[in-house]
């Protein structure tokens, strides 16, 4: 027996709206439900079950998007024109704001980094955005969420990837970088030339105060002379021992004068 035409159009009809009424979501996903054009809220995960050509579902991730924002050309505090990109990690935190209060979230959020990040950064000075680029991620990040967050969009962090700095500002930091490692040595050199005047000055002190210290001196600086390979070897001798006969010479050429 043969079903009539009008029965399998019917059947196939309610299979069709059946399989269109059921919806199966992912645990990171959500779909917001419109029906008849108003907002119902957002469902799932999971199987949920909708109205056929009434309601409507439009899906959205709730993963964390990670945007990498293109090149932006800058002009910092100081007149220094630099190219810096960046990266921006955000999510959906409210799926029903995401699609009601603005049109495209992504390229909202993505817009908006890029122009955030030319404001702030054209605020700083090139010395300050390469030394404090941490304080400079956080302001980022503070002021994209605070602008998503009617969105209900969450920025979790902002970080600047490269800063494209130009050839002849490079040449001159490479310059600053040398003289400041060249101030540095001449500093620890001096500071190593006065500790080093200070122990001969303590040492001086030392033989002054013990003349017995000036003989050992000469003894060990004798014995170290000897351990080298010299042909020819010059002694000092003290002056103390040439005394006497300085005195004797003196004393014999006074006599000698009133004979005269």
């Amino acid at each position: 027996m043969q079903l009539p035409i009008s029965a399998i159009t019917i059947a196939l009809i309610l299979f069709y709206l059946i399989v269109n009424s059921v919806k199966i979501l992912k645990e990171y996903e959500r779909g917001v439900i419109f029906r008849l054009g108003r907002l119902v809220g957002a469902k799932g995960p999971g199987l949920f079950l909708i109205i056929p050509f009434v309601d409507k579902m439009v899906k959205v991730p709730l993963r964390t998007i990670v945007h990498d924002v293109p090149p932006q050309d800058i002009i910092t505090k100081d007149n220094v024109s630099i190219k810096v990109n960046a990266v921006v990690y955000f999510r959906v935190i409210d799926p029903s704001k995401a699609i009601v209060e603005v049109e495209d979230f992504f390229s909202a959020t993505s817009q908006l980094s890029q122009t955030t990040l030319r404001s702030i950064l054209g605020e700083s000075e090139l010395d300050e955005l390469l030394a404090n680029t941490e304080q400079v991620n956080e302001q980022l990040q503070k002021i994209l969420d605070k602008h998503t967050d009617p969105w209900g969009i969450k920025v979790s962090q902002v970080e600047i990837k490269h800063v494209d700095l130009p050839t002849d500002m490079q040449r001159a930091m490479a310059r600053q970088a040398e003289a400041e490692r060249e101030r540095r040595a001449k500093i620890i050199n001096a500071e190593g030339e006065f500790q080093a005047s200070q122990r001969l000055a303590d040492a001086a002190r030392v033989i002054q105060d013990t003349p017995i210290a000036l003989q050992l001196r000469y003894l060990q600086t004798l014995r170290e002379v000897a351990v080298e390979n010299n042909s020819t070897m010059l002694f000092p001798i003290p002056i103390d021992l040439l005394e006497p006969f300085t005195k004797s010479y003196l004393e014999l050429k006074a006599k000698k004068e009133p004979e005269k």
